[in-house]
């Protein structure tokens, strides 16, 4: 008899202050729309290393972890799989510029951020600008 064993996934997002604001990216691939930075993690990689390497990745910028803000783990906050996300806050500095499955990256203020955010990012940013302070 065999048993299958299906564990929620492992991933990051970054919530990277930059130039007054907060950096999000338009994602290339479905579900299609604006999202914290992140990803998945890689095997034998920390959580910081993987939020910096996503924050990298997708957006150019260096950053610099401020400190873990909040893990989010509904089995519904991501629609393809169950994934377990550490949130970090991070400065970032250097040049913006979209890269990997970002299409396009962009700072944002909360009076301004869009209304297509996918995941449950929407809520870790109302997480985020409410207890921030």
């Amino acid at each position: 008899m065999s048993l299958e064993r299906r564990n929620p996934l492992p991933t990051v997002d970054i919530i990277i202050e930059y130039q007054g604001g907060i950096v999000l990216v338009r994602r290339k691939n479905p579900p299609h729309g604006w999202a914290i930075p992140g990803g998945f993690v890689d095997y034998g990689e920390t959580l910081e290393d993987a939020a910096a390497r996503e924050a990298m990745e997708e957006t150019g910028l260096h950053v610099r972890i401020v400190r873990q803000f909040h893990s989010y783990s509904s089995p519904d906050r991501d629609p393809r799989f169950h994934t377990i996300s550490t949130v970090f806050i991070a400065a970032g500095s250097g040049k913006l510029l979209a890269a990997d499955d970002a299409a396009d990256a962009a700072v944002f203020k909360e009076q301004s951020l869009p209304q297509d955010i996918v995941f449950d990012h929407k809520t870790i940013l109302e997480d985020y600008f409410k207890g921030r302070y």
